[in-house]
C-alpha cells in the first residue's frame, strides 16, 4: 500500500505542523489521510514506527536534494555552492530535516529513539519501521558517498578525492550557518558580491 503510506506520512507532517508530536493523534493521522487507524498500525507498527518513517522520509527529501546539486552540467563549485545552498534552505524549510542534519531535537519534535527490534514481530517486514533515523555524522557520510558518484567528467582520482573532500566541507559550513545564523544584511552583501 505505497499510496496509503505515503498519505499517512503527509498526514502526520502535516498534524506535526500544527501540534507538538505529543499532541499528534494516530486517528487523526488515519482520519486525515483517509484510511483506517488499523491500517496506519499495519503500516507502521506503532507511533514511534510512524516518527521514525517520517524521520527517513524527511532524510531521503534532504539527500534528494543533494543528489539534484550534484548532478548536471554545473562547474564542481557551482555544484558545492548548490548542495550548500540546498542544506542551509532545507534546514529553514523542514524541520526534521533541520534536527537530523545537527542533532538538535526541540520538544515539538518526535525525538528519534532507538530502532525497533524486529524478533518476533507480527507485521509483516516490508511494513515495519524498524530502523532509526540516521544521525548527523551518517547523513554527512551519505553526502560525501553522493559526492563520489558525482559525474566528474575528465577528472583525476586526486581530483575528484578533493571534490568529495570540500562537499564534505560545504555542507558542514552550511550547517554552521543553520546553527548560528549571520546577519541577514551582510549575508546579501557578500553573497551579491560573489
Amino acid at each position: 500500500m505505497p499510496a496509503a503510506r505515503e498519505s499517512l506520512l503527509d498526514s502526520a507532517l502535516s498534524a506535526l505542523a500544527e501540534l507538538p508530536w505529543s499532541g499528534v493523534r494516530m486517528v487523526d493521522v488515519a482520519s486525515a489521510a483517509g484510511v483506517s487507524r488499523q491500517t496506519l498500525y499495519n503500516e507502521f507498527g506503532s507511533k514511534d514506527g510512524l516518527a521514525r518513517a517520517l524521520m527517513r522520509r524527511e532524510a531521503d527529501r534532504y539527500l534528494l536534494g543533494v543528489d539534484r546539486a550534484l548532478t548536471g552540467p554545473t562547474s564542481c563549485g557551482e555544484r558545492l555552492v548548490g548542495v550548500a545552498e540546498w542544506t542551509v534552505d532545507a534546514a529553514h524549510s523542514y524541520p526534521l530535516v533541520r534536527a537530523l542534519l545537527t542533532g538538535c531535537w526541540p520538544e515539538r519534535l518526535p525525538a528519534p529513539g532507538p530502532a525497533a527490534r524486529s524478533v518476533g514481530s507480527h507485521i509483516p517486514a516490508q511494513r515495519r519501521a524498524d530502523a532509526g533515523p540516521p544521525t548527523p555524522a551518517e547523513l554527512i557520510a551519505a553526502v560525501r558517498h553522493r559526492a563520489a558518484l558525482a559525474p566528474a567528467v575528465g577528472a583525476t582520482e586526486e581530483e575528484s578525492t578533493e571534490f568529495i573532500r570540500c562537499c564534505e566541507v560545504a555542507v558542514r559550513l552550511a550547517l554552521s550557518h543553520v546553527v548560528a545564523p549571520g546577519d541577514q544584511r551582510v549575508d546579501r552583501l557578500v553573497l551579491g558580491s560573489v
